[in-house]
């Protein structure tokens, strides 16, 4: 699963990277710990092109009365896509990207303590996940989203069992329908050698706390 991430890009440089127009109102960068319920930047593709926007990362179905009105999804498991009443229509017409410069997992120590791990791509760029999202609201209508989750693959299955679906960028135009049809193929294991990793502070355990020092390697003594 994903369940907080990074932010360090420039809306500007996000536009540029992935081809798409900032909206006027898109969340403050830089953001080292982005939560559930926060708003995050997605691209998403119209008639009249990408656009980059905020979204609440939290993808409400249209049934639920009120935004609390059932369990908080922030991941959508891509096995079950096409299946979950949520994520179905979602899936066949509303794929966008969520923007990252990174993200954290956690494992437990022999105490049950919580250790957090910094994921970023090892070649420098920016993360793209796989994303849905969903407008919710009639009054006063909010765009909500959620992250595509896979299994991991081999390397990153040392720490989890899961991780976000990234895209890589000749993905990006199939994924958010484009190219016409065919995004199923892409929900896979991302690729060996993307990601690499490392230990950071607990700090981090608190969604309160903020800094880049929440990304900055962890060194022993």
């Amino acid at each position: 699963m994903c369940g907080r991430f990074a932010v360090t890009l420039p809306p500007d440089a996000m536009g540029q990277l992935f081809a798409a127009q900032p909206a006027n109102d898109l969340p403050d960068v830089p953001n080292f710990n982005v939560c559930p319920t926060n708003q995050v930047h997605v691209v998403r593709s119209s008639e009249t092109g990408r656009r980059l926007v905020g979204m609440r990362w939290g993808f409400i179905p249209h049934w639920y009365k009120e935004e609390n009105g059932g369990p908080l999804l922030i991941n959508a498991r891509a096995e079950t896509l096409a299946e979950k009443p949520a994520f179905k229509a979602a899936c066949r017409e509303r794929r966008c990207l969520i923007l990252a410069s990174g993200f954290y997992e956690w494992t437990k120590d022999e105490e049950d303590k919580r250790l957090p791990w910094y994921f970023r791509r090892s070649d420098g760029g920016p993360i793209a996940f796989a994303g849905l999202w969903q407008s919710w609201g009639r009054e006063t209508p909010q765009d909500t989203c959620a992250i595509v989750t896979t299994g991991a693959n081999d390397e990153v299955s040392a720490l989890h069992h899961r991780m976000p679906l990234i895209l890589e960028p000749e993905e990006v135009a199939l994924w958010l329908g484009e190219e016409g049809t065919g995004a199923a193929r892409l929900m896979k294991p991302g690729r060996e050698g993307v990601l690499e990793w490392f230990r950071v502070s607990t700090e981090v355990n608190s969604n309160r706390a903020s800094g880049a020092q929440l990304i900055e390697p962890l060194t022993e003594g």
